[in-house]
């Protein structure tokens, strides 16, 4: 399995930053693997992915989501990942966004991707597209500040 960890430092507040990345519809807008993203219900939500010029599609379900401190998931099917999000208040202005995946290559393509570092270039990539996004927008494009105990 393979493992991703970046972390990326915004100017904004813990809560805005938190408040977006609940929103997984507008993922495709700053995450560049991110075809689109259906949210079923609270804790479950569709994702159809691009990698390395192939289309991959799996469910996922929050295991965990606790407001301005987590949001983790796991894949349910298709595409083994899991992983977790986790927002730092670094000052009422500031905060640190914290990414590790796991994830399993699947394919050639991937496992030398993951070999070479293609993927924690790309995730480090991604969380620049998150940075800009978040600190041009005026607000959030949503908010779920529900709380998802740990099973």
């Amino acid at each position: 399995m393979a493992q991703i960890i970046e972390t990326i430092d915004v100017d904004v507040p813990v809560d805005k930053a938190y408040n977006q990345w609940t929103q997984f519809e507008s993922f495709p807008h700053f995450l560049s693997f991110v075809e689109e993203i259906v949210q079923q219900d609270d804790t479950h939500n569709h994702w159809r992915v691009k990698i390395g010029g192939v289309e991959r599609e799996f469910d996922a379900v929050i295991t965990e989501q606790h407001p301005d401190e987590r949001v983790a998931w796991a894949s349910t099917d298709g595409t083994t990942n899991a992983g977790v999000v986790t927002f730092h208040k670094l000052s009422d202005t500031s905060s640190r966004v914290a990414v590790q995946i796991d994830w399993q290559p699947q394919n050639a393509t991937e496992k030398v991707g993951q070999v070479l570092g293609i993927d924690n270039h790309s995730v480090k990539k991604d969380l620049e597209n998150f940075k800009k996004f978040i600190e041009s927008t005026p607000s959030e494009t949503g908010a779920w500040r529900g709380d998802v105990p740990r099973d």
